[in-house]
């Protein structure tokens, strides 16, 4: 029996899958209009003081006196005279803090003279570990503090692309995308494809489906010894614009190919996720004893991999869920240091706000019960600034 008389169906399911993408992409389409209305883009909440005292590391009281003074920027009050301040006006109070206040460098915490650009995967073999999330508020915090970031999309499925306010199947169906840096044929340089945010400070080169591209177009490439390999392609793009940036935060993709490794090689250092179930951590198990030996035969072709740094988070911890922190323990038992102390806690105000493509940063506090946020941003803030102090130390700067 040949194939058309099995499945008699095939092409009506084929026309059907289609109909059903296109239906779900307006509808989606849709959605992100009516959520982001009047812009056609999505922007920035305002800041409260106590936001931009904890952000600056500046008190309440100085933040006041220093207006009163005229040292600082005049900015929004809402109804009831509160200040309301914007990212860049954060950025520059940040700036005259830096020149007049003690210990100025303390409020410029980015790249100084010989430091080097610190490029960073956050990863994981499986897919609904938290590495988009985690990314993105990695890498929203640390544009808030003061760092100039570059996030990178690294996965075709562009998650971090849409969570920045994007289409990529209908705005980079055919070209915008990372992959017009790395692929083998006509590459551009990457500053064509970097875009600027909603966020100050923070710049992203976004994702789309073609980025699938690389992985077969990779496979060829090593037959034919293109160069340069896929070993460099990254790295030899970001040295274009290393320049304007602290940190470069990749979202890789849930598996370990070639597009993973790209990301990878041209790293100075990795972030693990690793949800806290037996499953997750077998799944994670797999994935080093892959990445070990993929990195093992890379160093015999291309030399050392030098990584600053290697450090795991539990995702997705749920404290009260005993055989979770079972398995957090266990992991700290066994890969001591290298795990954050800090969790990042699974949370109703992280997937309650990922419905209209927005992070806890992005919430309007009105929003969201203020116990419920509270506890969030104490966890994601707690990973932020635990794993900047692995960023400092990377610089080689002494961390409290």
């Amino acid at each position: 029996m040949n194939s058309k008389a099995e499945f008699p169906g095939a092409k009506s399911i084929a026309a059907s899958i289609s109909a059903n993408a296109a239906r779900l992409s307006d509808a989606l389409n849709h959605h992100m209009r009516n959520s982001f209305q009047p812009e056609s883009r999505k922007t920035l909440r305002k800041f409260h003081p106590a936001e931009v005292s904890e952000l600056t590391g500046i008190s309440m009281s100085n933040l006041r006196t220093r207006h009163q003074e005229g040292d600082f920027p005049d900015v929004e009050t809402d109804s009831r005279g509160r200040r309301l301040y914007s990212a860049e006006e954060i950025d520059q109070i940040r700036q005259v803090m830096a020149r007049t206040g003690r210990n100025g460098e303390a409020y410029l915490p980015g790249r100084r003279d010989g430091d080097a650009l610190q490029i960073i995967s956050i990863v994981n073999f499986k897919g609904g570990s938290s590495k988009t999330t985690t990314a993105i508020h990695l890498a929203q915090r640390y544009a808030l503090r003061g760092y100039r970031v570059l996030a990178v999309d690294m996965d075709p499925q562009a998650s971090l692309t849409t969570m920045f306010g994007y289409r990529p199947e209908i705005e980079f169906a055919e070209s915008g995308t990372v992959y017009d840096a790395l692929k083998y044929e006509d590459p551009v340089p990457l500053s064509q494809v970097v875009r600027k945010t909603y966020f100050h400070n923070l710049d992203l080169a976004p994702a789309g489906l073609l980025l699938s591209e690389y992985e077969t177009e990779t496979a060829y490439a090593l037959q034919h010894k293109v160069d340069p390999p896929f070993t460099q392609r990254l790295a030899i793009a970001l040295d274009e614009i290393e320049a304007n940036y602290d940190l470069v935060i990749i979202d890789c993709p849930p598996q370990l190919g070639f597009t993973t490794m790209t990301a990878l090689l041209a790293s100075t250092g990795l972030l693990i996720t690793v949800v806290p179930s037996m499953l997750d951590v077998a799944s994670m198990a797999q994935f080093l004893e892959m990445a070990g030996e993929t990195v093992r035969t890379l160093e015999e072709a291309t030399g050392p991999i030098d990584w600053s740094f290697l450090k795991y988070l539990v995702a997705r911890f749920e404290p009260t869920d005993v055989p979770q922190s079972q398995m957090a323990g266990f992991l700290r038992s066994i890969l001591l240091d290298q795990v954050l102390n800090t969790p990042m806690l699974k949370s109703t105000a992280i997937s309650d706000a990922g419905m209209t493509q927005q992070t806890i940063y992005e919430l309007e506090p009105s929003q969201v019960v203020k116990k419920t946020l509270d506890r969030i941003l104490e966890s994601v803030n707690g990973v932020a600034d635990e794993f900047e102090k692995t960023i400092q130390q990377a610089w080689g700067r002494t961390v409290a």
